[in-house]
């Protein structure tokens, strides 16, 4: 088989439905199969799907995003495996050229694709750096939005590359992410540690250090209705586990190559972001 799509389905039935059919009806010379791994909580949001390619892992315990996808993963028997997320909507061809582009570029270990959010607008997300502390010293201060051209200010959204072109980069989305199967086996699955948020970059970056690239693919796109589910319902809980992986990320790959100082730096900006977060979500 071609593909496995893992797609985790957390009280979303309407939006995991919608991605799962756009995948059928945009998808047509490729053999695939769809594993929803399904940690509702509530049993009015069950999925469940009538075709014969869609596989439904039901009632499994809410352990996080990342622990999911692992479950998928084991089942899954593609060549590839997409990590795709549930708010997502897929254009026709996409998966045929997405799968095609890896088979002629084997050194490629993680793809992600152009992204555009509900409005038409590009979606950031879709190839990112890694959040290193002059990254994030740069991100906080919107050095990357007052000097848009300025590669070295640019380092973590990497807006200074044309959204229209394929590049190497550090990160792409957890929304879209095609791995071979092979890779993962290789470099492992998602840090089960992080519970949602930041485990994309982990595993990209883990992909990177066994030297296979990170690729944004710019010639195929899908639409991310972000502001359906994840950071954007402005959920407490989410808020939470989205800081505590941007700080996991950090004390994993960072806190032993920088001084006390840079830490303390970098953990009083995580705090600080996680405050104004909570607040802007109250309103």
């Amino acid at each position: 088989m071609d593909l496995s799509i893992i797609i985790v389905n957390f009280n979303t039935k309407v939006l995991t439905t919608q991605t799962v059919n756009s995948i059928i009806s945009s998808t047509s010379n490729l053999d695939y199969e769809v594993i929803v791994v399904d940690n509702s909580t509530n049993k009015n949001e069950y999925f469940d799907h009538k075709d014969s390619r869609v596989k439904v892992l039901a009632k499994v315990e809410n352990k996080g995003f990342g622990h999911a996808c692992n479950i998928g993963f084991n089942v899954a028997i593609g060549r590839y495996i997409l990590f795709l997320n549930s708010d997502t909507i897929m254009e026709k061809g996409t998966l045929e050229k997405a799968v095609e582009y890896m088979d002629k570029n084997r050194d490629i270990g993680c793809l992600g694709i152009k992204t555009l959010l509900g409005d038409g607008s590009f979606d950031h997300g879709c190839k990112r750096g890694f959040p290193t502390p002059f990254n994030s010293f740069c991100y906080v201060l919107k050095l990357d939005k007052i000097f848009p051209k300025v590669k070295k200010f640019g380092g973590y959204t990497l807006n200074y590359l044309s959204q229209d072109k394929t590049n190497d980069v550090d990160s792409v989305s957890g929304a879209f992410m095609l791995i071979p199967k092979s890779v993962l086996s290789k470099v492992g699955l998602f840090d089960e540690s992080i519970f949602m948020y930041g485990e994309d970059i982990d595993l990209c970056y883990r992909i990177k250090l066994a030297n296979y690239r990170v690729v944004y693919y710019a010639d195929v796109k899908m639409t991310h209705l972000k502001g359906q589910s994840g950071l954007h319902t402005k959920s407490k809980e989410v808020i939470k586990h989205f800081h505590n992986g941007i700080k996991r990320f950090y004390d994993m790959y960072y806190k032993e190559k920088y001084p006390t100082v840079v830490t303390l730096f970098m953990y009083s900006a995580i705090y600080i972001r996680y405050i104004i977060t909570l607040i802007r979500a109250k309103f």
